[in-house]
């Protein structure tokens, strides 16, 4: 089962566990500020249980959840901005959603493996870098929060009940089916978008420096930490081997793509005050657990994308 599952790791994470012969249920609220798009499952649709519900309904997350084997829960509200404009709400899905599935999980399937999407967003500012998992938890808005709530709730029930859960905080993640129409899952999907309609992007300060995951890779990561027993009750950071500043990416964004143009500018003030500066993750833990490494270039997996939504832009915009 995967929560979110019609968003975009979600997808391509179902898109995986199908072609493997899992007997896979999608489950997604189909919100449109969330991520879910139904063309996401196109051409595996009829492989899949698809059941439009809501994490927050307890009801039919008890039903959906008996009798599974895995549970990915990736739903969650992403944007950063939203969370500060609408704490409520997201307190709701990233928090007490969670603590609602674990209790499930634990009275109605205690047998059930379960991978948590965390992020990088809860550190916050980095002290040093690479960010290795015993760095200082100090999120910068209410989603980090939130998320780190929701992270802590799938390790503390593993810990005192025996549930097996583990989480993977993930940093950027880019590659097909990723949001593109505005900002809320990654200000990547606006670029790309301007690119494909030939408009000019706006890079705010540049200089930041970040790691990305391409989303074949996190998929990987995914089934690894649900198949081995010694990821229970553990986080793990996800990354990569490159490092590059925001400028050099929207370089190389515009190379890879054959034309465009960008414009640097200064943060905006909202933007600004919860900026993080530079990140990237040490991600040596999940690689020393599970063997798991990124195999997807930087520049293979912005290939990748922009070869995708050349062809698939239209539902996604």
């Amino acid at each position: 089962m995967i929560t979110g599952g019609l968003g975009f790791i979600g997808s391509n994470l179902a898109k995986r566990l199908v072609d493997l012969g899992g007997q896979v249920t999608v489950v997604d609220s189909l919100v449109p500020e969330y991520g879910g798009n139904l063309y996401n499952v196109d051409g595996f649709r009829d492989r899949l249980r698809i059941n439009i519900s809501d994490v927050r309904d307890r009801y039919s997350m008890q039903y959906l959840v008996e009798g599974q084997d895995y549970l990915f829960n990736l739903a969650g509200q992403t944007s950063h901005m939203d969370s500060m404009e609408d704490p409520d709400t997201d307190l709701e899905i990233n928090c007490r959603a969670q603590l609602s599935i674990l209790e499930i999980c634990r009275h109605h399937n205690p047998r059930i493996k379960i991978v948590f999407a965390s992020t990088r967003q809860i550190y916050g500012k980095p002290d040093y870098l690479p960010v290795d998992e015993a760095h200082p938890s100090r999120p910068t808005d209410v989603n980090g929060i939130n998320k780190m709530a929701g992270e802590w709730y799938h390790i503390l029930y593993s810990n005192v009940y025996g549930l097996r859960a583990c989480a993977l905080r993930l940093t950027n993640t880019i590659g097909p089916r990723m949001r593109i129409k505005d900002a809320r899952q990654t200000f990547l999907g606006v670029w790309i978008r301007c690119l494909l309609e030939r408009k000019p992007f706006e890079v705010w300060g540049g200089d930041q420096l970040r790691d990305f995951t391409y989303v074949d890779d996190v998929v990987e990561a995914c089934l690894m930490s649900a198949a081995s027993e010694e990821t229970n009750g553990q986080v793990f950071n996800l990354g990569s081997c490159e490092v590059i500043s925001l400028k050099d990416l929207a370089e190389m964004l515009v190379e890879v793509n054959g034309e465009g143009q960008y414009t640097v500018r200064a943060f905006p003030p909202d933007r600004k005050r919860i900026d993080i500066g530079d990140y990237y993750a040490d991600f040596s833990r999940i690689r020393s657990v599970v063997q798991w490494e990124p195999t997807v270039s930087l520049r293979n997996g912005l290939a990748n994308t922009i070869a995708y939504y050349r062809e698939h832009g239209a539902h996604y915009v």
